[in-house]
């Protein structure tokens, strides 16, 4: 069978470090299927990743047919198959949002144009690294030889967050939740939905009431990922990794009957939102292709914050539209 191309940026990264063990074990694309590593790292970083490639040689994966590491995105990106962005440069001490923004748009603008020159023109690409929705656009701008559609930012971290606070505040399994949605930017003005939500097929808001989800569930999921930083010390990195798994899995596989998925995608106008931001929606997919779940019916409480969401990625397409 022919291997996989996998490639994944900011490969000595946590984040990256708890995802490679797990594609290597088969938990993206079966336990039958090889792949091929393809790691990329900027040059200071290349030693220690070559301690990574070590380990992955050491677990003995009768998955794992080769590792490509380089510091070179064209290396990395020839004839990928599927591309995990993970490397993004974090917010340091005194840097500004603007400030952020640019030094990622500069990173992305270049991995958008490799890819545009070296990928497959079927290659899925996932954008981890922050500020992810932003971090996507340029890269989609810079590949324009790429389908739109090729390009995901991930919001499956905010969806995972969100079915599980509902499942522990309703007692329940995840598996008894469905139809939870995130809407807008992967940053504290995301609009996690339970509008539309379903417990054990029992409307969620019917058993949970109108204040809690404004005022505790809405909150909670939207600063978790601050919340783990306080008491870990550390980012997300495990829960990060396995919605990266778990959105790219479904991306290809497809979506549960009856269920959808959270993803960053191009708009194309649907509920309002600006044709072209990159804009978490509830999607489904099947055979690879995705679809944004149309005809749900929008509140004034969710429409307010989908344009709070809305507003903020223009304001962030606007600091780096040189780059796009």
């Amino acid at each position: 069978m022919t291997p996989v191309q996998i490639a994944v940026t900011g490969a000595a990264g946590q984040i990256s470090y708890a995802l490679l063990f797990r594609l290597i074990a088969g938990d993206l694309l079966g336990p039958d299927q090889p792949i091929s590593l393809r790691l990329l790292e900027v040059p200071e970083a290349i030693d220690g990743l070559r301690g990574v490639e070590m380990e992955l040689h050491d677990c003995a994966s009768p998955l794992l047919r080769d590792i490509v590491i380089s510091d070179n995105a064209e290396t990395v990106f020839d004839q990928a198959d599927i591309a995990f962005l993970i490397g993004a440069r974090p917010r340091g001490p005194g840097m500004e949002r603007k400030d952020l923004l640019q030094v990622n748009a500069e990173i992305f603008s270049a991995q958008g144009k490799a890819l545009n020159r070296m990928a497959k023109r079927t290659v899925k690409v996932l954008v981890v690294g922050n500020p992810a929705n932003t971090n996507a656009l340029i890269t989609l701008k810079n590949a324009p030889a790429l389908n739109p559609s090729s390009f995901s930012a991930m919001s499956r971290l905010d969806h995972n967050r969100a079915v599980s606070l509902l499942a522990l505040q309703c007692g329940c399994l995840v598996s008894d939740v469905q139809r939870v949605a995130i809407w807008g930017n992967h940053s504290s003005t995301q609009y996690p939905d339970l509008s539309h939500a379903r417990v054990r097929g029992e409307r969620a808001l019917a058993l949970l009431g109108q204040d809690w989800f404004a005022n505790e569930f809405i909150p909670e999921v939207q600063q978790r990922g601050a919340k783990v930083i306080q008491a870990r010390g550390k980012s997300s990195a495990a829960s990060a990794a396995n919605a990266a798994i778990a959105a790219m899995r479904d991306w290809i596989k497809g979506t549960p009957e009856g269920d959808w998925v959270s993803m960053g995608v191009q708009s194309d106008g649907s509920y309002g939102i600006e044709a072209g931001l990159i804009y978490s929606f509830p999607v489904t997919v099947e055979d690879g292709d995705y679809r944004i779940v149309q005809g749900l019916e929008i509140s004034e409480f969710s429409r307010a914050r989908m344009s709070l969401s809305e507003s903020e990625l223009k304001e962030e397409r606007a600091m780096v539209q040189h780059l796009l």
